[in-house]
């Protein structure tokens, strides 16, 4: 096939719910003639297609998708602009009904749960049965018709996928709850109902409704929880394209009128005011300003631009009117290639298949053949009645229940998640929090995420007799005037000190170069080397070996004269946060690699990546760029942690292993990463990565003590030796043993 046959599109997916559901529906769709790539991804619940329209169709995916018991959600048809499709609001849709639905479900099945467990648990009192006004057999069929609703209704959806797997021969965790459930309400509705069938009189057989209905409310729980995790991915994208302006200030002649953005074309003249976004990317006709391009390049000092300079859309005009022709539009925008990046990046993600997943397929047709070879040796080669073998039948179903199974990862992950979160860490998923443990590079965004995100003062030199304070009074009095992020970080530090502003008069900005004013008689410059030069201000070789200096710490030097004489040098510079070098640090302890990325020049990487105690580096990036650092280390098989914090981030966030974000930088950053340190810190990085080790040790504990019961109960049940209340208890057993083992997460210490 040609490369320019080839089309990738994105769909949703419903009905998966763990990692065996994602093999299954790649390898459907991967027998489909002109597919090339499929990555299916559970936390998005979307697949990704590479195909060749001549040799495939999309009714043909949506067919084998439905074959293998899943449903695919075709794109949705041209809007009546006929310019975009939107594949986002299909998936918002079907996300929300199954949310609403999974959470009825679960609010029905609680209701109903709790009271059928209360009477199940008190009517094996005296005391209850002499006070209870009806009888035994009464009480029970009442907690049939309760276990009845809650199995048929909440839990349809397990019997309804163990059906679709059993079909495919395989199975998963629907099929353990199925099982245990199933066997449990089948037996419970034979001995209220059909006594007489294992010889029980007046239905005095141990019944079992309790456990299969806590059973489907914990698990209906546990994915209620999940779904809510998974809530943010469309609303991500949504937040990226609303960056960009509704409209656009179009000349026309000698006419200026707004228009609907979608209805700009390349070639287009516009006037953008200062203060307003950019509506598109364009080439600057005329005019001179700062633009803020911090959401495209991450750095936080904007960038001076003039005529026959490049703009993009998206990114704010500071301070002077520009008048630029459109260049770029649509999907060929900077901001839609970065929407695109995003879809691509969480589309490769191949999640990580839990382990309880990995043994369910196992172990679910491991026990039902142990339990029919129990019923067949016991009934016909050793001879005993037929309700005596279907007893030890029943018993090796009920001590095989996976309600310890079930509960094992989302007790330990509810724990672990809440510990993270009063430690400051947001953790999105399970399969995050296990892939974070695994982790072997961590790569850093330089500002914001390694830097405080914001240029302040580090120098100040005063010359020529002029005290700190003098010089600092008349550099802070003038840049009050300048609405430049540069002379704000001199204000904000002689604001700090308390210094007193002066009166300020003849104030005149001088384009690209720097400001000049007066104050109290004196005339004041600041600026470059270059403005100094013009004005034949001297600049000495001491001055001249300490401009390099501050310049070789990637720090921007600001020169000041007092009429006409140098009175000083000032630099300013985006500092490192005061945890970076303890994380760094810790990283090496773990044995963890650390990378860092910047949009910044060589010179001013290089001295933060020194201070920081980075040993690899990579500048002027772009977004493109940061998610091919990304892609080369996972390909060299580096496990990839990316912690970031701004929108352009954002691609290489989805396509890390494990995205982090810093909390106090944009939402679509971290709307994209798997885990947010909410306060900004950065050295909850560390505790990130020990709450992972510690969360994921207590679910393999927690699954060891789901498996020795079985280990020693399976045994036992086949040889006659448990009956089925036997059996149930110590199901009941282990799944207290799980429960208590994930609550002493809590008490962990995480720093």
């Amino acid at each position: 096939m040609k490369n320019q046959e080839i089309k990738t599109l994105t769909l949703p997916v419903e009905g998966m719910t763990c990692a065996s559901c994602v093999a299954r529906v790649e390898k459907a769709l991967k027998k489909v003639e002109g597919i090339s790539e499929v990555n299916v991804n559970l936390a998005t619940e979307k697949v990704t297609l590479s195909f060749d329209p001549a040799q495939a169709e999309i009714s043909k995916f949506t067919e084998v998708v439905e074959d293998a018991g899943y449903k695919l959600l075709p794109p949705e048809q041209e809007k009546a602009s006929g310019k975009e499709k939107d594949f986002v609001s299909a998936a918002e849709i079907q996300h929300k009904e199954a949310y609403k639905k999974l959470k009825n479900e679960f609010i029905f099945s609680a209701v109903l749960s709790l009271p059928i467990m209360v009477i199940s648990m008190l009517s094996m009192t005296s005391w209850f049965r002499n006070w209870f006004p009806l009888s035994a057999d009464e009480t029970n069929k009442i907690l049939f018709l309760g276990a009845t609703l809650v199995v048929f209704i909440s839990g349809k959806r397990f019997y309804s996928a163990a059906w679709k797997l059993l079909k495919h021969f395989s199975a998963d965790m629907n099929t353990l709850v199925a099982v245990g459930t199933g066997i449990a309400y089948v037996y419970s509705t034979i001995i209220v109902l059909f006594p007489e069938l294992l010889n029980l009189k007046n239905a005095q057989g141990h019944i079992y409704f309790d456990t299969a209905v806590v059973i489907i409310t914990l698990i209906l729980m546990g994915r209620l929880l999940e779904a809510r995790a998974k809530s943010k991915t469309s609303s991500a994208i949504k937040k990226l394209l609303g960056l960009q302006p509704k409209t656009a200030r179009v000349i026309k002649g000698n006419m200026q009128k707004d228009i609907p953005l979608n209805e700009v074309i390349s070639g287009d003249v516009i006037l953008v005011r200062p203060g307003e976004k950019i509506p598109v990317d364009a080439l600057i006709l005329e005019g001179y300003s700062s633009v803020d391009e911090s959401m495209i390049t991450g750095e936080s000092i904007p960038v001076e631009k003039t005529t026959g300079s490049s703009v993009i859309g998206g990114t704010i005009n500071k301070n002077g009117s520009l008048t630029i022709k459109a260049t770029a539009i649509g999907r060929d925008s900077v901001i839609s290639r970065i929407v695109k990046l995003v879809e691509e990046a969480q589309g490769s993600k191949a999640p990580i298949q839990s382990l309880a997943d990995k043994v369910a397929a196992v172990f679910v047709p491991v026990v039902i053949g142990i339990a029919i070879i129990t019923f067949l040796i016991w009934y016909f080669v050793i001879g005993i009645p037929f309700t005596e073998a279907m007893l030890n039948f029943i018993a090796v179903m009920v001590i095989a229940c996976p309600c310890a199974l079930g509960l094992a990862t989302p007790t330990a992950i509810m724990v672990g998640t809440g510990l993270g979160a009063s430690n400051g860490i947001m953790i999105k998923n399970a399969e995050s929090l296990e892939r974070l443990k695994a982790v072997t590079t961590v790569v850093f965004d330089k500002t914001g995420t390694i830097t405080l995100g914001k240029p302040v003062l580090t120098d100040i030199i005063s010359k020529n007799g002029i005290g700190e304070d003098r010089l600092l009074k008349s550099a802070a009095s003038v840049e009050r005037m300048s609405e430049h992020p540069l002379g704000d970080a001199i204000v904000e530090y002689a604001a700090a000190k308390e210094i007193e502003y002066s009166g300020v008069t003849n104030f005149n900005s001088l384009t690209g170069n720097g400001i000049e004013a007066v104050i109290e008689n004196d005339e004041i410059l600041i600026g470059n080397q270059v403005l100094f030069r013009e004005r034949g201000i001297d600049i000495n070789d001491e001055t001249t070996r300490e401009i390099e200096k501050l310049s070789s710490e990637g720090k921007t030097v600001i020169l000041v004269s007092i009429n006409k004489k140098l009175s000083g040098i000032i630099g300013v510079a985006d500092v490192i946060r005061n945890d970076t070098k303890k994380v760094i640090s810790g990283l090496k302890k773990k044995k963890i690699q650390s990378v860092m990325l910047t949009g910044d020049n060589r010179r001013t990487a290089d001295a933060i990546a020194k201070e920081a105690g980075i040993e690899k580096v990579f500048s002027d990036l772009m977004p493109e760029d940061k998610v091919n650092i990304v892609k080369k280390l996972q390909d060299e098989g580096e496990v990839v942690a990316m912690a970031g914090d701004g929108i352009n981030d954002s691609p290489a966030l989805a396509q890390a292993d494990v995205g982090i974000a810093i909390g106090t930088g944009t939402d679509i950053a971290i709307e994209s990463a798997d885990i947010t340190l909410i306060n900004g810190n950065i050295k909850e990085l560390i505790s990130a990565l020990n709450l992972s080790g510690k969360t994921i040790r207590t679910i393999k504990q927690n699954l060891f003590w789901a498996f020795i019961y079985n280990v020693i109960g399976i045994p036992l049940a086949a040889s006659g030796l448990l009956n089925p209340m036997i059996a149930a208890a110590a199901m009941a057993m282990s799944s207290v043993s799980v429960v208590s083992n994930s609550l002493r997460l809590r008490n962990t210490k995480l720093g």
